[in-house]
């Protein structure tokens, strides 16, 4: 009778012991994907494109990093050995950056088939954006957000279709109503956003 009683206890210590251990596996189960999931979504949002800036020798001055925000696609310029002063920046229609004089980048970017500027009633392209100014000592660190480009493939203004498309710093002041380029002179530093054809 004792042996039974003690045999009884051993087995009811045996089920307890394997009841705990199983909720213990499917909270284990859960927790994974969740984790995985979430280094998924901070991925996607910490994706950047990051682009070199030339000068018309083709000498690298600085880079140019894009990524996608809630408000459209976010432009962090950080240059050096640019002329003192306010110039035209712009987003091109081609990704091509040929020296000297960045002709190769074709008209701004312009799918919505607008007129140049921000004063103009018509206007204004996709890759208008504000003037860059540049410090005395031939430095920018500035910021854009363009809402009206994107970096998601496959839509008509998107900056990464199959023409590709490039970033170009003109030598002279946007007066965001000339037409076809604000009157904002020669183009003096270029930066390939995207070219699927290279």
């Amino acid at each position: 009778m004792k042996i039974n009683f003690t045999l009884l206890i051993f087995i009811v210590v045996l089920v307890m012991a394997g009841c705990q251990s199983k909720p213990k596996m499917n909270i284990e189960e859960k927790e994974q994907p969740s984790v995985e999931v979430d280094q998924k979504t901070d991925d996607k949002k910490e994706q950047k494109v990051v682009i070199d800036l030339i000068n018309q020798e083709g000498i690298a001055i600085g880079i140019a990093t894009l990524f996608e925000g809630e408000k459209g696609v976010h432009i962090q310029v950080d240059a050096h050995h640019l002329p003192a002063g306010t110039h035209g920046f712009h987003i091109h229609e081609n990704g091509i950056c040929e020296t000297p004089s960045f002709e190769s980048a074709g008209g701004h970017f312009n799918p919505g088939e607008k007129n140049h500027g921000f004063d103009d009633p018509n206007g204004f392209h996709n890759g208008d954006m504000e003037n860059l100014e540049v410090t005395m000592d031939g430095t920018v660190e500035q910021q854009y957000i363009n809402e009206a480009v994107t970096l998601e493939k496959g839509k008509k203004n998107s900056l990464l279709g199959k023409k590709g498309t490039a970033i170009i710093i003109h030598a002279d002041p946007d007066d965001y109503v000339s037409q076809p380029t604000g009157n904002a002179g020669e183009r003096i530093a270029c930066g390939v956003i995207n070219n699927e054809r290279e």
